[in-house]
C-alpha cells in the first residue's frame, strides 16, 4: 500500500495554509516561537496564576492532563483573547482505551480482529474527551509486543505489524473523524516513535538494539501506516535506539518520518525525555539536550523546560539554525490550524453526547465481549446452563472490582461506573441459581493462603466455579510493571487446591499480558482469556459464560509455556538449525552422561519446546469451523497485478459464531533471511450453524515486500507458500512465484 495524501480538503488549501503559517511567523518574537514548543501540565482544574501570565505572554502552546472544561474554557480564552497573537492552546490528555466509558485496553482491542469496533472505541472516548474540551490525545500506542514482561505490551495492538497497522489506522479514524476540524475529533498522536516495545528483558525505559533492516521490516511498519492514514503527531520513544535516544535520533525523526515519509504534523518529546538526554549520556547538561533534540527534529518539549531555558541561546549563537526552528514552530502550527484551532473560537460544543450514555456503554460493552479469548473448554463445560445449576461459586480478587477490570492507564474513568462480573453473573444465572462468592486470596500479588478454605468452602457444593485471577491493572503499563513471572502470588496454589474438589472448573483471567500459564492450564476445564475488559466487561463476560454470546476473540501475542521461551513469536526466522516435532526430546529422556550430539542440535528449550502453550491468532468458540478447497486465481503473481487466495469456511457446529480466518505467507529463499510466515491478510466472518463460504484475499507484490540489505522497499522474484486457517499454525497451503517481470523497483507497503 502506498503513502496516501492528506484528505483532499487540506490538499485544496495547502497553499492557504502555508501562507498562514508563514504570517504568523514573521510576526512571532523568539520567546513567543518557543511558546509554541512548550507543553506543561495544567492546574488539575483551576488556572494558577503563573500559567495564567505564561499564556498571557506566548509563553505556552499546550496543556495536558487538564479535564475541567470550565477550567479549559478560561485557559483558552486566555491564549486567544489576552495573548498578542491569540493562538489557541492545545490541550493533550492521555486517552488510551476510553475516557469515562472505558474499553478493553488496547492489547484486549487487539484480540477483537476488528478494525470496526476499534474505530467505534475510539470515536466514543473522542466525543467524551472533546465534551472536557480535550483536542490532543497520546494514542494509539503501536509498538510492536513480543516481551510479556514489559509491562507496556498492555497498551500496544500485539505482536504483529500487519495486525497493529490495520487497528491503528483504525484507531486514527475513529479519533480524527473525517475532518479534524469538527466538532468531537482530537487529534491522535502515535506512540512511541520507535522500538520501545524492543527494549532489553522488557524493563521499561530500557535500552534497544535492533538492526535497521528488523526495525523497519517490523517496529516501523505501524509507524509508517499511521502516517500513511493522517495521524496528525507523533510522540518520540524514552529508550535509545541502538546507542543514540529516540528523542534525538535523526535518523529517525529527520531522515525516515520526514524525508522518507513525508510527515509534516508535530513530534512531541515523550515525558522530560528531552533532559533524559543527558541521563542516558548522549549529552553533558540541558543545554546540549535541547540543542541535540531539536537538531534532530523533535518538535514539542512535554512538561520538561530544556526549550524554554536554552533555544533563545542556542538559535541566537546558531547552534540551532533560525529555519530549524521556524519549521519546529510551523509543525505545531499546522496541527492547530488542522484543528480549526486558528480559524474558530475553541468553545465547548453543547451538542457532544454526555459520557456514559448507554449507546457509549453498549459499543464498549461489544467491544468486551469480542475480546475475550476462549483458549480451553474440555468437555464443553461452557457455556453454562442455568436450568442445569443450583449452585455456582465465584472465588477470586477480580470478580468484583470496578477498578481493576479497567486495567491500566485510566485516568477519566471511575470504579463505580464499572459494571462488574460478579452481579452481572447474579443477574444472568437467575433467582434458581445461588452464587455464592469468596476472594480466595485477598489480591493477586498475595502470597497467603489464609483465604483458601473459605474459598473451598464456597466451591465444596457448588455444580461449577468460576475462577477470576490474574494480575492487577498497576501490574501492567509502565514504570513498576515489567514482570518476570507467570500468575503471580498465590493464584496458582488457590487454583491447584480448587482443582482437587473435581468440580467444572472454569478459569477468567484478567490481565494486561500474556501471562505463563502452563503450571494453571492442565488443572482447569476452561479458559476464558479476558485481559482487562473496562467498564462494561462484567456484562460480557457473564453473557460469554451463559451462552447468551459467544467466544469469538483470537490471540494478537503468542501465550508462552514458561517466561523463559520470551520472546516467542509466530513470525521468527527458521535458523540455521530449525527444531521440528519428531527432533525435540523430552529432558527426562536424556540418558545420564549423554554426548554432546545426542539431545537434537536444533533450535529449542530442552525443559519448553519451541511452541507456545497458545499460538498467535488462537481461541475458540462455541461451534467449530472447518477450511477446505483453498484455491489461487494464478500460480504466478506478477508485479502490477493481483492474485486473489480463496478458501472454504464452514461452521460445523451447533450454533452459529464468527471466526476469524487468518491468510499467512512464507518466503522460502531471500536476500535476507525471512520470516517462516507472516501474516497479509484477516477477516472476522460471522456464519450461521451449518452456514458455508468462500472468504476471498487479494494480494499483490506489495504485501511481499521487505526492507532489504540496503534498506529500500522491494519484493524478490521467487516461490511464495500462503496458509489460510484458525492461527499462526495453519496447515492448509498453496503455493505462487512472483515473476519478475518489471525490474526491481522499490515497492511501497
Amino acid at each position: 500500500m502506498t503513502a496516501t495524501q492528506p484528505p483532499a480538503v487540506r490538499v485544496e488549501r495547502a497553499g492557504e495554509a502555508e501562507w498562514r503559517i508563514a504570517e504568523l511567523l514573521a510576526r512571532m518574537t523568539l520567546e513567543e516561537k518557543i511558546g509554541q514548543l512548550t507543553l506543561v501540565p495544567g492546574g488539575g482544574g483551576h488556572v494558577p496564576p503563573s500559567l495564567a501570565e505564561e499564556i498571557r505572554a506566548g509563553r505556552i502552546g499546550a496543556v495536558l492532563n487538564e479535564v475541567d472544561p470550565g477550567t479549559v474554557t478560561e485557559l483558552q480564552r486566555l491564549a486567544r483573547e489576552e495573548s498578542r497573537l491569540g493562538i489557541p492552546l492545545l490541550v493533550g490528555r492521555d486517552v488510551i482505551h476510553g475516557f469515562r466509558t472505558i474499553f478493553p485496553i488496547p492489547l484486549g482491542q487487539a484480540a477483537t480482529w476488528s478494525p470496526a469496533l476499534v474505530e467505534r472505541g475510539a470515536r466514543v472516548a473522542a466525543l467524551e474527551a472533546a465534551a472536557a474540551g480535550v483536542n490532543w490525545t497520546f494514542a494509539p500506542m503501536v509498538d510492536i509486543g513480543r516481551d510479556p514482561r514489559w509491562g507496556r505490551v498492555a497498551e500496544c495492538l500485539g505482536e504483529d505489524p500487519l495486525l497493529a497497522s490495520r487497528l491503528a489506522e483504525a484507531m486514527i479514524r475513529g479519533f480524527q473523524g473525517e475532518d479534524l476540524a469538527q466538532p468531537g475529533s482530537i487529534a491522535a498522536c502515535v506512540k512511541h516513535f520507535a522500538g520501545y516495545g524492543a527494549c532489553e528483558a522488557g524493563r521499561d525505559y530500557a535500552a534497544t538494539s535492533l538492526p535497521e533492516t528488523e526495525l523497519r521490516n517490523v517496529h516501523l511498519r505501524p509507524f509508517r501506516a499511521a502516517v500513511a492514514a493522517g495521524v496528525a503527531s507523533v510522540m518520540t520513544s524514552f529508550s535509545d535506539v541502538n546507542g543514540l535516544p529516540a528523542t534525538a535520533n535523526p535518523l529517525l525523526l529527520r531522515d525516515i518520518l520526514r524525508r522518507e515519509w513525508g510527515f509534516d504534523g508535530l513530534v512531541v518529546s515523550d515525558w522530560e525525555s528531552v533532559p533524559q538526554l543527558a541521563v542516558h549520556g548522549l549529552t553533558a547538561d540541558d543545554r546540549a539536550s535541547a540543542r541535540e533534540a531539536a537538531l534532530a527534529g523533535c518538535d514539542m518539549e512535554m512538561t520538561s523546560r530544556t526549550y524554554t531555558d536554552h533555544l533563545p541561546a542556542l538559535v541566537r549563537a546558531a547552534e540551532v539554525p533560525p529555519a530549524q526552528l521556524d519549521a519546529m514552530v510551523a509543525n505545531v502550527l499546522r496541527t492547530k490550524l488542522r484543528l480549526g484551532l486558528l480559524e474558530r473560537a475553541p468553545a465547548l460544543s453543547v451538542t457532544l453526547p454526555a459520557p456514559l450514555n448507554d449507546a457509549h456503554r453498549a459499543a464498549a460493552y461489544e467491544a468486551a465481549v469480542a475480546s475475550v479469548v476462549l483458549l480451553k473448554n474440555d468437555r464443553a463445560v461452557l457455556p453454562l446452563d442455568p436450568a442445569r445449576l443450583r449452585s455456582l461459586a465465584v472465588i477470586g480478587p477480580l470478580a468484583d472490582d470496578g477498578h481493576e477490570q479497567m486495567g491500566t492507564w485510566v485516568f477519566d474513568g471511575r470504579a463505580e461506573d464499572s459494571a462488574t462480573i460478579l452481579p452481572a453473573l447474579r443477574a444472568r444465572a437467575g433467582e434458581q441459581v445461588e452464587v455464592r462468592y469468596a476472594r480466595g486470596v485477598d489480591t493477586t500479588r498475595s502470597l497467603g493462603q489464609e483465604g483458601f478454605d473459605q474459598a473451598v468452602a464456597v466451591a465444596q457444593d457448588a455444580d461449577a466455579v468460576v475462577l477470576c485471577l490474574g494480575e492487577e491493572s498497576i501490574l501492567s503499563g509502565k514504570r513498576t510493571a515489567a514482570r518476570t513471572s507467570g500468575s503471580p502470588g498465590a493464584q496458582a496454589a488457590l487454583v491447584a487446591r480448587l482443582a482437587r474438589l473435581g468440580k467444572p472448573l472454569i478459569l477468567v483471567v484478567l490481565a494486561g499480558r500474556a501471562l505463563a500459564l502452563a503450571e494453571v492450564v492442565p488443572q482447569v476445564d476452561a479458559l476464558l482469556y479476558a485481559w482487562h475488559p473496562g467498564t462494561m466487561g462484567g456484562p460480557a463476560i457473564a453473557d460469554l459464560l451463559f451462552g447468551v454470546s459467544a467466544p469469538s476473540g483470537r490471540l494478537p501475542v503468542s501465550l508462552p509455556r514458561a517466561v523463559g521461551q520470551v520472546p516467542i513469536y509466530y513470525a521468527q526466522r527458521r535458523t540455521g538449525k530449525p527444531a521440528w516435532p519428531a527432533q525435540v526430546i523430552p529432558l527426562d529422556a536424556i540418558p545420564a552422561r549423554a554426548g554432546q550430539t545426542s539431545v537434537g542440535n536444533t533450535s529449542y528449550h530442552l525443559d519448553a519446546g519451541f511452541t507456545p502453550l497458545y499460538p498467535f491468532g488462537y481461541g475458540l468458540s462455541y461451534t467449530t469451523f472447518g477450511y477446505a478447497a483453498l484455491a489461487l486465481s494464478d500460480t504466478v503473481l506478477r508485479r502490477r497485478s493481483a492474485l486473489v487466495v480463496s478458501v472454504e469456511v464452514t461452521n460445523t457446529g451447533p450454533r452459529a459464531g464468527e471466526d476469524v480466518v487468518q491468510c499467512y505467507v512464507g518466503d522460502p529463499v531471500a536476500s535476507l533471511t525471512r520470516p517462516v510466515r507472516e501474516l497479509v491478510a484477516f477477516a472476522r466472518v460471522a456464519l450461521a450453524a451449518g452456514e458455508r463460504r468462500t472468504v476471498h484475499f487479494t494480494l499483490t507484490a506489495a504485501d511481499l515486500a521487505f526492507h532489504g540489505r540496503d534498506h529500500r522497499l522491494r519484493a524478490e522474484a521467487g516461490e511464495f507458500r500462503v496458509w489460510v486457517g484458525g492461527n499462526a499454525e495453519a496447515t492448509l497451503e498453496a503455493r505462487f512465484h512472483l515473476v519478475d517481470d518489471a525490474g526491481h523497483g522499490d515497492l511501497a507497503r
